[in-house]
């Protein structure tokens, strides 16, 4: 998060801290459902369907260095399988920790004259900005971690036929006829060479059979 970002008061994933005032100790408890933002999740593999639900149970302390969020979310995953690429849904619980620390406080809690000096540290840090923090990043990290990264319909799931794309859970006796390609060509020879020697056989007998009537003629 950047700091002195503004922050939209309207956004369900904004939070006013003002009532805990800057009093260490104090303490407020929030629930929330919000509307998924987009693109939460592991994007291409499985995800929270933006709109979808998102419940939240928020803890909300006031520290000297600043507020202290402790929560969890609650959703609805849904994403495909790696193995058979059926549809998977999976319930997501995310628990996440995050310091919003007060932009003019060190991390000790003291004033400084000039905060965000060392810019590498800020961007690693959240801050309180006119007593609004948002949690969309933190809420986008903490799913990242919850989700599996490669998520299968069941623990068995034998994924698909490599040679004609069947799902084997559902025809677990399901196979196909090994043939060695190095004899795949010696045996369609073999064949056509049969048919060949059948219906010499097959002429051989006919004309000894006119043979026969003549002679008896």
């Amino acid at each position: 998060m950047v700091l002195n970002a503004r922050l939209d008061h309207r956004d369900p994933l904004v939070f006013d801290t003002h009532e805990l005032g800057r009093r260490p100790g104090a303490l407020q408890r929030l629930t929330r459902t919000v509307d998924a933002p987009r693109d939460l999740g592991l994007q291409g593999v499985i995800g929270v369907p933006e709109g979808a639900p998102v419940e939240l149970d928020l803890r909300l302390e006031s520290v000297m260095e600043g507020v202290l969020v402790t929560g969890t979310a609650r959703a609805r995953a849904q994403g495909e399988c790696v193995r058979c690429l059926e549809p998977v849904e999976q319930q997501l619980e995310a628990d996440f920790q995050e310091l919003f620390s007060y932009p003019d406080a060190d991390d000790r809690g003291r004033p400084v004259a000039e905060p965000g000096d060392d810019a590498e540290d800020d961007e690693d840090r959240f801050f309180v900005e006119d007593g609004l923090i948002g949690l969309e990043p933190v809420l986008r990290d903490a799913v990242v971690l919850a989700l599996p990264m490669q998520p299968v319909c069941q623990e068995d799931c034998q994924g698909l036929c490599s040679e004609c794309g069947v799902r084997l859970s559902d025809d677990p006796d399901h196979h196909h006829d090994a043939v060695d390609i190095r004899w795949a060509a010696l045996q369609g020879l073999a064949g056509s060479l049969g048919d060949g020697e059948k219906d010499e056989m097959s002429g051989d007998g006919s004309d000894s059979a006119d043979a026969a009537e003549k002679q008896e003629k």
